[in-house]
């Protein structure tokens, strides 16, 4: 069973840079045609896709979120990042790290973390 964790600081200042972590375990980040993504949750609003990083290493972003959005990954921890700049209150978010064989809708994803809450406050 492919378990997923998200770790990183809960609270970001406005301009700054978001970074959090996902660390897989049970599975491998590396294993063909999986797809380890971002996806957040504002409050009050639906789950938004930020982007993903293949099993190949390609990365691709949501369009409204790709100027300011990198995703990479450390295989030998088994973990990939999210960055996230220029972070404004719209970010603040609960914020999931996910994975699925294929590309399937955002909420139709085979693995979840638990999601972590950021806050982008002053």
């Amino acid at each position: 069973q492919v378990q997923l964790q998200e770790s990183g600081p809960g609270l970001v200042k406005p301009s700054q840079t978001l970074s959090l972590t996902c660390t897989v375990s049970g599975g491998s980040i590396t294993t063909n045609y999986y797809y380890w993504s971002w996806i957040r949750q504002p409050p009050g609003k639906g789950l938004e896709w930020i982007g993903y990083i293949a099993y190949s290493g390609s990365t691709y972003y949501s369009p409204s979120l790709k100027s300011r959005t990198s995703i990479s990954r450390d295989t030998s921890k088994n973990q990939f990042t999210l960055q996230l700049s220029s972070v404004t209150p719209e970010d603040t978010a609960v914020y999931y790290c996910a994975s699925s064989g294929g590309l399937p809708p955002v909420d139709q994803y085979d693995y979840w973390g638990q999601g972590t809450q950021v806050t982008v406050s002053s």
